[in-house]
């Protein structure tokens, strides 16, 4: 079963929608409660107990061991007798909880914050608040997790409003604004916002009247004067000046007012705006509001309209995990709903945009077919801006066996050419990229370099400001891959990938780039017990415990194939494992003239032919 957990409130967790679990007593819910804070890293037991009691008793360890079996029993019911479980693990010298990115209401809720999601988000995300986040409990990390939530909710309110009275609907907010600054009198941005919202209103001397309240409250309780925001508020109120709409907000409150929300119109013109945020930076919040419009479309029944939303949305992209895997599956269940729903008379290039769309969302799985007959397609209509998403999910399918780093760069050659000839920036940047990996595998870093710093200049001057972490990466792969110390210089790339909105890339790729450095050099594997390794886990833990080896899935095919592959090489040498050698020797065959891993553009385990190497000395 799906399980959910609550924990904006008293803690909970449930099966499906008005299914609770029964978590036992007060303790059960707080070993749930600390595992749902460390967000998936282990927690030591030790550390737990030291959480749990202030003065242990000599049979904590004991008790703990007994809460985390029962809430075992409690979350899996239907786990058979004798296997591991899946969600409340045991992991080295402790506990972790390996929920979904959406199971947990505050994670979801702090998604929906950092992605600045669009007004009528944020209120939902605000009604999932049952009262005090950890009601309940009294543990100091449960207090410094609830303060730090609670400032998370006071932003998601202030953002919000923020956006309504942007979107024209200052009158709206001024209720909710009036409770919340009197809630919180020390806030600037409260009374700041409901000022501006009265005056918005044309409600001026409202405005004045509450600026003159805060200001009173902030000298009187606090001894300061009002911050240069507040000031100047008042300052334009007074001199009559007309509040600081730009063109951009007098378009989306006309756009508010005239366009019917939920109609076909709103709902195209919704996709235009989510791939123009997304490209713009904005990737995490774009992802919040697509599918929710995808499902939109489809409840109105019309396929095609269906088809040009889930197709409209070709946001180029360059990495091979998905940031949301959920969400990425329920796009590729609606497009090929919507495919198999086409009348027969639809436009082939309607057709073409879905089975690209499959094949992009598809990433790190074999959908080549969807590509390959969405490129027939789209060469025969002779559309550029149509081929040149077709040719990104072809890339996304590039990836059936190792070594195919050639192909890739010429998918890449005429991703640029043809979109550098029709004005497709933000696809031509793509094939820049596209390059620079394939070119790093072929270990070309001269062309490479050349590739880099084209899409660092289109990115600069079309304000594509993601495309700067993947050239940052790049660097720090040139370095490695020079011999030259790189550590440093990945950490500061880890650093500026840090809230990006991209988790598919961000999670574990730090630790995975220092531990394929020190595999390369023959280096100690020491890494603290507590590091998240992100979806490379099942790669990782066999050079870390032989045993391990024997469950080691294969690799996915996607932009790290050939790292993870020597990685299992390197753990089959030290465990003397010669079956493991001989499936990574014929893994890693095809790709002996390449640089392992580096073919990501992020991060290499050195050349192919040094880990065939060493797995033909087993063999």
């Amino acid at each position: 079963m799906s399980v959910g957990f609550g924990v904006l409130g008293p803690v909970v967790a449930w099966s499906a929608p008005g299914a609770p679990v029964d978590l036992r007593g007060p303790r059960h819910r707080a070993v749930l409660a600390r595992l749902v804070v460390a967000r998936g890293r282990v927690v030591p037991v030790d550390q737990l107990v030291d959480d749990l009691w202030t003065n242990p008793p000599s049979g904590a360890v004991s008790a703990l061991r007994t809460f985390v079996a029962a809430l075992r029993r409690a979350l899996e019911p239907d786990r058979a007798p004798r296997t591991k479980p899946t969600l409340l693990v045991t992991e080295g010298p402790g506990y972790a909880l390996r929920a979904a990115p959406d199971a947990v209401d505050a994670w979801r809720f702090e998604a929906a914050v950092e992605g600045h999601a669009a007004p009528e988000r944020l209120g939902e995300a605000l009604g999932w608040w049952r009262g005090p986040a950890y009601a309940g409990l009294d543990e100091p990390w449960a207090r410094d997790e609830r303060a730090r939530l609670e400032e998370v909710r006071l932003r998601a309110v202030e953002l919000r409003a923020e956006a309504l009275i942007r979107l024209g609907r200052a009158a709206d907010v001024v209720p909710d604004l009036d409770a919340h600054a009197a809630g919180h009198p020390w806030r600037e941005d409260a009374w700041r916002l409901l000022a501006e919202a009265l005056w918005r209103a044309n409600r001026q001397a409202d405005a004045l009247a509450v600026l003159r309240r805060a200001r009173d409250l902030l000298r009187e309780q606090l001894g300061i004067d009002p911050g240069p925001a507040l000031r100047q508020l008042e300052s334009d109120i007074l001199r009559q000046d007309p509040p600081a709409l730009d063109t951009w907000e007098l378009t989306a409150a006309a756009y508010e007012r005239t366009v019917v929300a939920g109609g076909p119109a709103r709902l195209e013109s919704t996709v235009d705006l989510l791939r123009g945020l997304a490209v713009g930076g904005g990737l995490a919040a774009a992802r919040g509001q697509r599918l929710a419009t995808v499902e939109a479309a489809e409840r109105l029944g019309d396929p095609e309209l269906t088809a040009r939303v889930i197709g409209g949305y070709d946001v180029p992209a360059i990495w091979t995990r998905s940031d949301d895997p959920e969400q990425a599956a329920a796009i590729v269940a609606a497009a090929e709903r919507t495919l198999a729903r086409l009348p027969t008379a639809a436009p082939d290039f309607i057709r073409a945009r879905l089975l690209a769309t499959v094949a992009v969302e598809s990433r790190g799985t074999d959908r080549h077919t969807a590509a390959r007959e969405a490129e027939r397609l789209a060469r025969r209509l002779g559309d550029p801006a149509l081929l040149a998403f077709v040719l990104n999910g072809v890339f996304m399918q590039s990836f059936q066996h190792a070594g195919l780093a050639a192909e890739r760069d010429r998918i890449g050659a005429e991703l640029t050419e043809i979109s550098a000839a029709n004005g497709l920036a933000s696809f031509e940047i793509l094939g820049h990229l596209v390059r620079m990996q394939a070119r790093s595998a072929l270990a070309d870093f001269t062309t490479a370099d050349e590739h880099a710093a084209a899409a660092d200049r289109l990115a600069g001057r079309y304000g594509r400001p993601l495309v700067g972490v993947f050239t940052r990466w790049y660097a720090a792969l040139r370095l490695a891959a020079s011999g030259a110390p790189a550590e440093s210089a990945y950490r500061a790339a880890a650093t500026d990938l840090s809230g990006t909105g991209m988790p598919g890339v961000e999670r574990g790729l730090l630790p995975l780039a220092l531990l394929c450095l020190r595999v390369w050099h023959d280096q100690p594997i020491q890494f603290a017990a507590d590091t998240n390794w992100g979806p490379y886990g099942p790669w990782v833990r066999p050079l870390i415990d032989d045993a391990a080896l024997d469950a080691a899935p294969e690799p996915p095919h996607d932009l790290l194939f050939e790292a993870l592959w020597c990685l299992l090489g390197a753990a089959a040498v030290r465990a003397g494992d010669r079956e493991w050698a001989l499936r990574a020797h014929g893994a890693l065959a095809p790709a002996a003239g390449e640089l392992a891993g580096a073919g990501s553009g992020m991060l290499t385990v050195g050349p192919v032919t040094e880990h065939l190497a060493r797995l033909e000395a087993l063999l």
